[in-house]
């Protein structure tokens, strides 16, 4: 978990060239859309602190990218944030994307649960969100500890996880992220 101006910031930068796409952004604007047939369905899972099917995710992550790219040919590389989660969601996004894009790293933001969850605490004061309580919070991290960190360990192997301490000062961790984008870029 990390304050999400980060992957903004860094994608509204024209030399590195990203779009930033919010897994859970998009889950939560599709949520509040009247017209969504998976608003509901999305609701529960979130309030639930559990992961979102893998099929609705990565079709709201393709629409926006293939929107994104129809737009503007050149805008092709993409900075997406909260996905994969699970081992469904990396299978999900191998077998839909495979040959179509590429990970050229991850950014891991490394920070310990009580510094978390304070941050998303004080974030859901102005937030709005249904999942910034303490309850839902604690459920995440069972989540994350669960079916995310398998993820970043398998990355890790491939040599592809590039890890942040994200329990420093945000200008500090801020720093640390455009390091890894000017090496990466």
């Amino acid at each position: 978990m990390f304050h999400a101006w980060f992957p903004s910031v860094i994608s509204r930068r024209p030399k590195y060239g990203y779009t930033h796409l919010s897994a859970g952004e998009l889950l939560r604007d599709e949520r509040k859309n009247p017209d969504s047939q998976y608003g509901e369905l999305i609701e529960k899972y979130i309030k639930d602190g559990k992961i979102v099917p893998v099929e609705i995710t990565i079709s709201l992550l393709r629409r926006e990218m293939d929107q994104t790219m129809a737009a503007n040919a050149q805008k092709n590389k993409f900075l997406i944030d909260g996905f994969p989660r699970n081992q469904d969601n990396l299978q999900g996004w191998n077998k839909t994307m495979d040959g179509k894009a590429d990970v050229s790293f991850v950014l891991f933001f490394d920070c310990n649960n009580e510094i978390c969850i304070e941050r998303c605490l004080e974030r859901g004061k102005s937030s709005g969100r249904s999942d910034d309580n303490r309850e839902s919070l604690e459920k995440r991290i069972q989540t994350y500890l669960q079916s995310t960190k398998p993820i970043i360990d398998l990355y890790e192997e491939m040599g592809k996880v590039k890890k942040i301490d994200a329990s420093k000062s945000v200008d500090e961790v801020f720093d640390e992220v455009v390091k890894i984008f000017d090496k990466e870029g």
